[in-house]
């Protein structure tokens, strides 16, 4: 019986390929002024299938062989961030076969090994050390037509050749979507590895983490300017929770807003020059903003019930929010120009945490049978999609810059940790593994 569903899943697969294989034909055939302009992934369908890559070890094309491990390391980069991507399914090296020559172009692949490995893209790659210096060359062929698709190379430091990769990656990405990846983006977080909650930054693919706060409390909820150049958070190193804002270049901190009570969960909104948070200084927790010296701009929300959790509207006329006015936290939606307050959830007896793309989706928290989900709608509260499920509680969505991914903790394996996956929930993937938890992601822009 397994051999017979073996049989049908290699059956179902081959007719894929060939269907993909046909698609092709009558692009390159009977379109043929469109063939070099193609775009092989549709970024926006539904449920994207992934694409077969190869990518085998790069050549070393230089005469200085100090550096061999680069000739694996640098693959696994590209490898991992395609992975992540969603659109690629990198193929186990253990199937591939020894090539002869470090020639990359076309006439000396054959292509034909690589088709009945079942390889749908190969990606080669030669690089060439100089002293400290690093030259990286890639080229990505369409293996059935046995054509190059992509030609790239890059230059820079040994030391950085992770973000030479990341760089290549996006290049990739773009020449067959059409739209450029988030292989150069950075997240913040929250991690607990002291034994205090401080605040971190890592690539987005999770390498790199270095703090950027050391207060030795508690520090929460990062969140990152709209250009890249500064993090706002909140500390309590000076007793109650305040609201600080970090220049990421000089390092320099300022508190923004010190208030007595509560001064947290800041927005940005979409011009940099204001942010959106909670304040209860005047008694009830209500939303404000201010401006970047701090002083209050305007009172947006002013509610008897508990209003937390603002997130801007990427035009900047909305904002999202969490308010228990029914009885329970749901969220809820204001006009800022009108005034105009209306409610977009109605399913769960608890729904947080909005968070509102650049393609003008929101990201929420869902509550369902004790659990938390992350859920996405559209902006009037419809087409409401359940991403995550029977996966420990996850929770603290954010979305990428372009708003095709979203970031956020999860519980999955015990401790909480970064993860994220496509808009639509699929693949989702781990991200940090550092000691400790890790949860409130931020996206930074690249």
């Amino acid at each position: 019986m397994a051999s017979r569903w073996v049989g049908l899943t290699g059956i179902k697969a081959a007719h894929f390929s060939f269907i993909r294989v046909w698609m092709l034909f009558l692009i390159f055939f009977l379109f043929p002024g469109v063939a070099s302009g193609r775009i092989y992934i549709d970024v926006n369908a539904p449920s994207i299938p992934k694409f077969n890559i190869a990518i085998p070890d790069f050549k070393d094309l230089g005469s200085d062989k100090g550096h061999a491990e680069l000739s694996t390391e640098m693959p696994a980069v590209i490898s991992n961030d395609l992975d992540l991507s969603g659109y690629f399914n990198p193929m186990d090296k253990g199937a591939f076969f020894e090539e002869k020559g470090v020639a990359l172009t076309s006439g000396s692949i054959n292509f034909k090994d690589w088709s009945v490995i079942g390889a749908e893209l190969l990606l080669k790659g030669g690089y060439t050390c100089i002293g400290s210096r690093l030259e990286v060359e890639i080229r990505l062929f369409d293996v059935f037509w046995g054509r190059q698709i992509l030609g790239k190379r890059a230059l820079g430091d040994i030391s950085r050749y992770r973000h030479l990769m990341h760089r290549l990656s996006n290049e990739i990405i773009l020449k067959l979507t059409g739209h450029n990846g988030i292989s150069l983006t950075r997240l913040a977080f929250v991690g607990n590895a002291t034994g205090n909650r401080e605040i971190y930054v890592c690539d987005y693919d999770g390498y790199n983490v270095r703090p950027i706060t050391r207060d030795k409390t508690i520090a929460l909820l990062p969140r990152w300017s709209p250009d890249g150049k500064d993090i706002a958070y909140n500390s309590y190193k000076h007793g109650g929770p305040m609201l600080y804002l970090k220049n990421m270049a000089s390092g320099a901190v300022r508190r923004l807003s010190g208030r007595s009570g509560l001064n947290i969960g800041a927005s940005w909104a979409p011009d940099g020059k204001e942010i959106a948070l909670t304040m209860s200084h005047e008694g009830n927790p209500d939303i404000f903003t201010i401006n970047l010296e701090g002083k209050i701009l305007q009172q947006l929300i002013k509610h008897w019930g508990i209003d937390v959790s603002p997130a801007f509207s990427p035009d900047g006329d909305k904002i999202a929010f969490v308010s228990n006015r029914s009885g329970s936290p749901q969220i809820y939606v204001l006009d800022i120009k009108s005034g105009r307050e209306e409610r977009l959830t109605y399913e769960g007896p608890y729904n947080t945490s909005p968070s509102w793309s650049s393609l003008d989706r929101i990201a929420f928290v869902s509550m369902e049978g004790g659990k938390f989900n992350i859920c996405t709608m559209d902006a009037s509260g419809g087409r409401l999609r359940k991403l995550t499920d029977n996966a420990g509680n996850n929770e603290d969505p954010c979305w990428s810059p372009d708003g095709r991914y979203i970031a956020f903790s999860s519980s999955r394996e015990g401790r909480y940790h970064i993860y994220i996956m496509n808009a639509n929930g699929q693949n989702q993937r781990k991200v940090t593994s550092e000691k400790g938890e890790q949860t409130a992601p931020s996206w930074a822009p690249e």
